[in-house]
Parts: structure tokens; sequence; C-alpha cells
């Protein structure tokens, strides 16, 4: 891993995927994974899935990481290098939002608007995000508190 990610990392990116990637709209089984891991290529079972996720198992094979990384939809990269993790973390970020139909209504209707105009609602979405966060004695999006 890059970054100083160190020991844990991979579990964490394993657990992210599975919390993150719900095209059944429910995080997938280990025996899912495995199957689908196995499918692609290698020898899963369901408990190695479990170890690896849990960090129990560290150091995957190649063929191992590149089934997950098939299976999730995500490359094989996400896995050791922090900076496409944290890009790909922004894509599943930004994809999960998009399933809820507030939130796309809000970015199509804005993208018929002018550049001011988007950034001008931008800037009052993170106001009220920040009173929002001061109401419940959170950090400000400028480092402050509220």
């Amino acid at each position: 891993m890059t970054g100083g990610s160190g020991a844990g990392a991979l579990a964490q990116r394993i657990d992210k995927l599975f919390k993150t990637v719900k095209p059944k709209g429910r995080e997938f089984t280990y025996e899912e994974v495995a199957q689908g891991c196995e499918a692609i290529g290698g020898s899963f079972s369901k408990t190695y899935v479990w170890q690896l996720r849990t960090g129990l198992r560290e150091n995957p094979t190649k063929r191992h990481l590149e089934a997950l990384a098939a299976f999730f939809g995500v490359p094989v990269g996400y896995f050791f290098d922090d900076e496409a993790a944290a890009r790909i973390d922004e894509q599943i970020e930004l994809a999960i939002a998009l399933r809820d139909a507030s939130v796309r209504d809000i970015a199509l209707r804005t993208m018929s608007m002018d550049e001011a105009t988007r950034r001008s609602i931008a800037q009052i979405v993170r106001e009220v995000g920040n009173i929002r966060g001061n109401l419940r004695g959170e950090q400000r999006e400028d480092g402050t508190s509220g």
C-alpha cells in the first residue's frame, strides 16, 4: 500500500465496498462474493472473503485481488494505491448520492442553469449543511466548530 496506509487498509477497503456497492439494495453476502469471484477466476470460499474483509487475512494473491476488483467493479489499484482509492471512493459516494431521487432531481435541474447560478446554489447547500452541523455541534466545512 502506498501513502502509509499500512495494516488493515485492505480490509477497510473491502469492507467499504461491501457497505457501498449494493446493486441489490443490500450488502452482498460472503457467499455471493465468493461465488462471483470464483466465476471470474480463482478459488474462493465465503470464509476467505470474510477473513479478507475482517483483516484476518491480509496477503491475497494478485489473482484474488483481480477477482475482487472485477466483482465490485473497481480497478485493482483500489486495493493498494491510496490516491486511486480516494478517487474511486469519491465516485462511489457520488453514485450512491445519485440513487436518491431528490439528489438526482436537484442535479438535473441545475444542469440547465448558468455557471454563476450553479455556484450560488452550491454555496446555499454548503451553508445549509453548515447550519445543520452547527445545530448538532459538528465541525463546519471551513474547519471551525459550531
